[in-house]
């Protein structure tokens, strides 16, 4: 499933590895959101138990936002960016 993972970290260092793990789950789109195109229920856990342990609960905040594919197509923008990759599906 496609998510768009946005956060807010006040400190410098805990923002650093916010980042750092997020790399490992998607691209980079601004400065503080991530395109995570294709996270299995598993690795959004994963990444949710990662974010939970580096974020300090009382000033920073993460967002996941599921977006299907249906809204993908709605996506729009203005200046630099891409829309995000859809991959088609296939009926086997």
């Amino acid at each position: 499933m496609f998510y768009l993972v946005c956060y807010d970290i006040s400190d410098n260092r805990a923002r650093y590895r916010v980042v750092k793990a997020l790399k490992g789950f998607g691209s980079r789109v601004q400065k503080s959101v991530f395109e995570c195109p294709d996270l299995t229920e598993k690795q959004l856990l994963d990444l949710q138990d990662k974010m939970d342990a580096l974020i300090d609960h009382g000033t920073d905040s993460v967002h996941y936002f599921r977006l299907c594919k249906a809204c993908l197509q709605e996506v729009e923008w203005t200046g630099l960016g891409h829309k995000p990759a859809v991959e088609p599906f296939r009926v086997v």
